[in-house]
C-alpha cells in the first residue's frame, strides 16, 4: 500500500477533475504539484485540504464528511474544509488549504496556503483583548495543559503564559508509551520541536508545584518560586495505582505513566525473556502485546473473568483476549499476584509465574492533593461547571482530574482519556479569555493491538442493554451500549466510518440514528 505522502489519484492541478464525476458529499483523494490533496464537494462548493491527518497520517478521504469539516477515520480529528484549521484534537496542527478553481467543467487545484500551527484565526482585537487576564498559569503539561497553552495563542491571546510541570521532558504524545518499547520510540512521541513553546510565547518550567494560594492568585514551586495568576488551568492528570504486595518494589517491577516509566521497561525488556503483565487493562494488554512483539514470553494476570469486559462488554472483550492469546500471550484470568519474588510472580492460587520483568497496569488515581488542599469542591475529582470553572472563578481543571457536567446524560463524570483531556484543555482556554463554550464533546478514545484498533465513542460506566452488530469472532463490527433505551456509547473495530457517524449521531442525542446504525 502506498505511503500517506505518494502521490495518488488523480492529478488535480494538470488534469483536474471533472465537476460532473464530483458527487455532493464526496471526498476524492489525488495530488498537487506532488503533494497529496483532498477534493471535498459541498454543494456547488468544491473545497481542497491536504488528504492526510496532521495527527499520525490517516487518510482522510476514508473519514466522514460533517457539515464544512472532515472527520479523520482514526482517532477522530476534526479540520475546517474551508481554512484546513485543526478544529478539535488530538489534531494539533492545521491541513494545508488550496485554491480550487473552476475551466470548463473541471476543478483544478492550484495555490497552497500554509499557516503556523498558533497563527490568530483573525487578527487580535484590542477591546477584547482588554479583558483578557494578564498572566495564564497551567500546572500540568499533559494533554490538557499543552493543548491549552496552545489554544491560548490560537485565539490571539497576547499575555504571558506560564505552563508548570515537573517532567523533566517537553510535552509528549503518552498514547504511544504502551504500544510500543522499541529503543528509538521515545526520540519521536514530543508533541512540539526543541523551541516551539519559546518561539511563541510560552514559558515551559521545570519543577513540582508545592501549593496554590487561591486567595493570593499565586502557584508556588518547591524550588521556592512563585508564579502570580489571573486564569489558572489545574490539569495534574493522574498517578498510577501501585500495588502493595511483597516484592512490589524490586527494580524489575515497572508501571507505565510517564516517559521515564517507558524507558525503564525498555532498558527492562533487554535483558528479559519473561515478563508479567499484572492487570488486563487497556494499558495492560497494550503492554503486554509490545512486548510479545519484541519475541519475551508474557503471560497477563487480572482477576477478570473476561479482559475489558467491564467496558467494553463480554462479547468485544474475549475477541481482544483471543487476539492476543493467538499472538501466544497466556492469561490467568480470575487470578491475582500475592507476592513478586527476584525471578518470579506467585498468584493467589500458588503458582509460581517465572518473570524477569513485571508491569502492573492495574489503574491510576487522579491527583486532588493541590485542588484539595486549596480548598476546591470535590467529588472524586474536581467538580468543574459546564464551562469547565472549578468552585474558585478563574480557575479551571481539565483531564483526568476533572468531574462536569455531561451535556449528553446529565451526569456529572469523570474521564481518563487522552483526547478529552486535550479536548477540555483547548475549552478551558477559550473560556478563560471570556468565550463562555459549554464543554459538551462526546468522548473518544482508541486502544491498539498489534494490528487492530478499538474505537470507543461516548461514555458507558453501566448499561442495561448491549447490542452487537457484525461478525466480532471475524474482528469486525460494533457494540452499543445502551441504559434505560438510550445509546451512550459505541465501540468498533474495522468500522472507522460507522464509529465517526456514531459520535455525530451521540453529539445530536440521535437515537433513531444511532438504531438505525447498530440495529
Amino acid at each position: 500500500m502506498a505511503s500517506p505522502e505518494t502521490p495518488t489519484g488523480p492529478d488535480f492541478a494538470t488534469a483536474g477533475v471533472a465537476l460532473a464525476d464530483l458527487a455532493d458529499g464526496a471526498l476524492l483523494r489525488g495530488h498537487a504539484h506532488g503533494e497529496p490533496v483532498l477534493l471535498a464537494r459541498r454543494g456547488e462548493e468544491v473545497l481542497a485540504v491536504g488528504a492526510v491527518c496532521t495527527h499520525l497520517g490517516a487518510p482522510l478521504e476514508t473519514g466522514l464528511l460533517v457539515g464544512d469539516t472532515v472527520r479523520c477515520p482514526w482517532h477522530h480529528a476534526c479540520f475546517s474544509l474551508r481554512t484546513g484549521a485543526a478544529l478539535r484534537a488530538p489534531a494539533l496542527d492545521p491541513l494545508p488549504c488550496w485554491t480550487v478553481e473552476r475551466r470548463d467543467g473541471r476543478a483544478y487545484v492550484t495555490g497552497k496556503q500554509e499557516r503556523d500551527p498558533l497563527a490568530p484565526e483573525s487578527p487580535p482585537a484590542t477591546a477584547k483583548n482588554a479583558h483578557h487576564p494578564k498572566q495564564v498559569v497551567l500546572i500540568g503539561a499533559g494533554g490538557a495543559g499543552s493543548a491549552a497553552a496552545e489554544m491560548l495563542r490560537r485565539e490571539g491571546y497576547q499575555g504571558r503564559i506560564t505552563l508548570l510541570d515537573g517532567e523533566a521532558e517537553v510535552p509528549y504524545d503518552r498514547t504511544v508509551l504502551s504500544k510500543s518499547f522499541s529503543s528509538d520510540d521515545a526520540q519521536h512521541i514530543a508533541l512540539r520541536p526543541a523551541g516551539f513553546y519559546a518561539a511563541h510565547g510560552i514559558d515551559l518550567i521545570r519543577g513540582e508545584v508545592t501549593a496554590l494560594d487561591v486567595s493570593g492568585r499565586c502557584v508556588r514551586l518547591a524550588n521556592g518560586s512563585a508564579h502570580a495568576y489571573d486564569a489558572l488551568l489545574l490539569a495534574t492528570g493522574a498517578e498510577p495505582v501501585r500495588l502493595d504486595i511483597a516484592g512490589h518494589d524490586l527494580p524489575h517491577v515497572h508501571v507505565l505513566r510517564s516517559l521515564a516509566d517507558h524507558r525503564a521497561i525498555v532498558a527492562g525488556a533487554a535483558k528479559a525473556k519473561r515478563a508479567v503483565v499484572l492487570g488486563a487493562s487497556f494499558i495492560g494488554l497494550e503492554v503486554a502485546a509490545a512486548l510479545r512483539g519484541l519475541g519475551l514470553e508474557v503471560h497477563v494476570v487480572a482477576p477478570d473473568e473476561v479482559p475489558l469486559a467491564k467496558v467494553l462488554g463480554a462479547e468485544l472483550g474475549a475477541m481482544v483476549q483471543q487476539l492476543h492469546e493467538g499472538k501466544g500471550i497466556v492469561f490467568h484470568l480470575q487470578q491475582t499476584a500475592t507476592a513478586i519474588e527476584a525471578e518470579a510472580v506467585v498468584l493467589k492460587n500458588g503458582q509460581r509465574l517465572p518473570a524477569d520483568l513485571v508491569v502492573t497496569g492495574i489503574g491510576v488515581r487522579p491527583r486532588l492533593a493541590l485542588a484539595e488542599a486549596a480548598g476546591l469542591a470535590l467529588d472524586r475529582g474536581v467538580l468543574v461547571d459546564a464551562y469547565l470553572q472549578t468552585s474558585s472563578p478563574g480557575i479551571y481543571a481539565a483531564g483526568d482530574i476533572a468531574r462536569w457536567p455531561d451535556a449528553h446524560t446529565g451526569a456529572a463524570i469523570r474521564v481518563e482519556h487522552w483526547v478529552v483531556a486535550q479536548r477540555q484543555g483547548q475549552t478551558a482556554a477559550r473560556n478563560m479569555l471570556g468565550r463562555r463554550e459549554k464543554f459538551d464533546a462526546v468522548p473518544f478514545f482508541w486502544s491498539k493491538h498489534y494490528d487492530l484498533s478499538v474505537r470507543y465513542t461516548g461514555h458507558a460506566e453501566k448499561w442495561d442493554e448491549l447490542t452487537v452488530d457484525g461478525p466480532l469472532a471475524e474482528r469486525t463490527g460494533s457494540v452499543a451500549f445502551r441504559q434505560s433505551g438510550q445509546t451512550l456509547a459505541v465501540a468498533s473495530v474495522q468500522r472507522d466510518v460507522d464509529n465517526l457517524k456514531a459520535e455525530v449521531a451521540l453529539e445530536a442525542d440521535d437515537e433513531a440514528a444511532l438504531r438505525k446504525l447498530l440495529h
